[in-house]
């Protein structure tokens, strides 16, 4: 059976470009449509956390506000409410051994910008999972999870890959707008990955090699399916 290390951002605020405070946390479907997928093909799931802290659902992931339907949120919180012992009971990255699992998966809401792409464990994990050749998965503003990595010259480990992440495009449109902290795909851009992004809020998944990306919310359960189609290649 395969293992899959999802790692969730425990962030709960934001510090926005005018210095303010936003309230975020991981978003419902990137989450629960993720897990669903992978844990019916029999994938074993285990969820890790920067401090091993309980990670908090992004409540505009669960509105219309969001953009989000009545049905949809209610379909997410009931599978987020079926997972929640394990949620309520993450690994520390700081513990995690790489050689346990076959692949890392991040999924976003806006929570990764505020921590995981800084995070030193998730930095460690990442360059010895690449190093190893195992699949590294991240979907939308979870791509920013990426940019905890760096060689030891300081290079982004993932310069000169193609990835995808939620576009400066989907920022503006339906995002955090001109206050987001950094646009993280101009912000990969800059650290020298190569950007294949597909139209705004359309399914798009990037593969290169043993890295996986996804776009947005939209494109949840085909990162999941390409991550279930690379183990089984």
């Amino acid at each position: 059976m395969s293992k899959i290390l999802m790692v969730i951002s425990a962030a709960t605020a934001l510090q926005l470009a005018d210095g303010s405070t936003h309230p975020t946390g991981y978003w419902a479907e990137e989450v629960a449509a993720s897990h669903r997928v992978l844990k019916a093909a029999g994938v074993e799931v285990a969820i890790a956390t920067p401090g091993g802290a309980k990670p908090t659902v992004d409540a505009l992931s669960l509105s219309e506000q969001g953009g989000v339907c009545a049905a949809d949120a209610e379909e997410f919180q009931a599978y987020l409410a079926g997972i929640a012992g394990e949620l309520a009971t993450p690994l520390a990255l700081s513990d995690v051994v790489v050689g346990d699992y076959d692949a890392i998966y991040i999924p976003g809401g806006h929570a990764p910008m505020a921590d995981l792409a800084q995070d030193a464990d998730l930095g460690r994990l990442l360059n010895e999972a690449d190093a190893q050749g195992k699949i590294v998965a991240a979907l939308c503003h979870g791509v920013a999870g990426l940019l905890s990595a760096a060689k030891a010259d300081g290079s982004f480990t993932f310069a000169g890959r193609d990835l995808t992440a939620f576009t400066d495009e989907e920022e503006r449109q339906g995002g955090l707008g001109e206050n987001t902290p950094f646009f993280v795909e101009s912000r990969l851009r800059e650290r020298g990955a190569i950007s294949r992004t597909g139209a705004a809020w359309s399914n798009t998944v990037v593969v290169d090699g043993n890295l996986i990306t996804g776009q947005n919310p939209q494109s949840s359960t085909a990162t999941a399916e390409s991550v279930l189609k690379a183990l089984a290649a």
